[in-house]
């Protein structure tokens, strides 16, 4: 019998709706996953919060997430904003970071009963930081950190003068070193990144400098900050640290003498009586500056006769990551370890405080201390130091670690 083609017909119009159907399906995921990818695009753009979802660690264990906030800080004296950033773990160790400066501006942590304690000396507000900041309060310092003798030197045949801020000497920068800047910032996943242009001849210093600083806190309370730079025209020293001053106790406590340090070093460089290092490297053994154990404060700064320590540590070990300094506070429980890639730890008792901070408290001789890891002071004008000259086709990197934890 002929067929007269319905079949044939019928058969290719329901091939066709089928085609039709699959076609339409595969346009709505592709819309679903467009609106999904903004959506995190969006998200990851926010300047007001970001807030991640836990990850797991190696052994399989989940991580607490990591927010980072921003918020107005106030206007410097000129009319600039000023941004402040929250770094927190879920465990409610907090960082918080101001633009200005670069500046370390509150660290929290609980103690071995869980209460949340500030530990480092600051202001309320930009004001004091603007004005008042003459100890450095948890400043980012350089292009030099510490000083520089006459606040000169010699580089590739030509002699630099500095700014003086110091006596005759050249100290944290100068006066308007990086510590009085305004930094760019913007937010990480797990902190906050902030970068500055150091134009050739600021301050003195030869070569124009781009420095990006990366601020990130871990799951496990650990600050951990890197300072990478790039030099531009001309090669430039270049020495940076961190100048958060701390007490276990809390900021408000008003003493450092109840806490303990130990120094990992067997030597520290011998300075003069303006604190410049005078180029020899001495033992501590039977000084005053041996902290290789663990050491009360209180028994060791009657020693100085109503200062304190201000010295330069040569931090043992090979080179890469290494425990500098460990300081402890029995009563709070809360210790703090500073690891570091650096051949150099300033330890510094806050002898010359006599300043107004946060919350109106009075931060009087020895209220905190300062472990500042960093290249040898004066390491330009010292050639048994290490080098401290960044060139035109080499980076700047410097890591330090800040552990903080509770002794129950």
């Amino acid at each position: 019998m002929a067929s007269d083609g319905s079949g044939v017909g019928s058969g290719w119009v329901f091939h066709l709706i089928l085609f039709l159907s699959l076609a339409v399906l595969v346009f709505m995921q592709i819309a679903v996953l467009v609106k999904l990818d903004k959506s995190i695009d969006k998200r990851s753009e926010s300047t007001s919060i970001s807030t991640f979802m836990p990850t797991s660690t190696p052994d399989g264990k989940c991580q607490r997430p990591i927010s980072v906030t921003k918020e107005d800080f106030g206007k410097l004296s000129d009319g600039r904003p000023v941004d402040r950033y929250t770094v927190r773990n879920g465990g409610g160790f907090e960082v918080q970071l101001i633009t200005y400066g670069s500046i370390i501006s509150s660290i929290k942590m609980p103690d071995k009963e869980g209460n949340l304690e500030e530990i480092t000396l600051g202001f309320d507000d930009i004001r004091g930081y603007e004005f008042d900041n003459v100890p450095y309060f948890g400043a980012l310092v350089g292009r030099v950190a510490n000083r520089i003798a006459k606040g000169r030197f010699v580089l590739d045949n030509v002699a630099y003068n500095l700014s003086r801020n110091n006596g005759d000497n050249h100290l944290h920068g100068g006066p308007r070193g990086w510590s009085k800047l305004m930094w760019t910032a913007r937010e990480i996943v797990d902190g906050v990144a902030m970068t500055l242009v150091s134009a050739d001849g600021d301050e003195g210093y030869p070569g124009e400098v781009t420095t990006d600083v990366f601020y990130r806190v871990t799951d496990d309370n650990e600050l951990f900050v890197r300072f990478q730079s790039t030099t531009k025209k001309k090669a430039t020293p270049i020495n940076l640290t961190t100048h958060p001053y701390f007490n276990l106790a809390g900021e408000k406590s008003g003493s450092i003498d109840d806490q303990t340090m130990e120094i990992f070093s067997d030597r520290y460089l011998k300075s003069d009586s303006d604190l410049i290092p005078t180029g020899e490297i001495a033992g501590v053994s039977g000084t005053v500056f041996d902290l290789r154990r663990p050491t009360l404060l209180r028994d060791s700064l009657p020693q100085f006769n109503g200062s304190g320590f201000d010295i330069t540590y040569v931090v043992k070990g090979p080179t890469g990551k290494r425990l500098a300094a460990r300081a402890y506070h029995s009563k709070s429980g809360r210790m703090l370890e500073v690891f570091t890639d650096q051949p150099g730890i300033q330890f510094y008792t806050g002898n010359f405080l006599n300043d107004t901070g946060r919350g109106g408290h009075h931060y009087r001789k020895h209220s905190g201390f300062c472990l500042e890891t960093q290249n040898f002071p004066d390491a330009v004008n010292h050639e048994n130091f290490p080098d401290s000259i960044l060139r035109l086709d080499s980076t700047y990197d410097h890591s330090v670690w800040y552990k903080f934890s509770v002794k129950r």
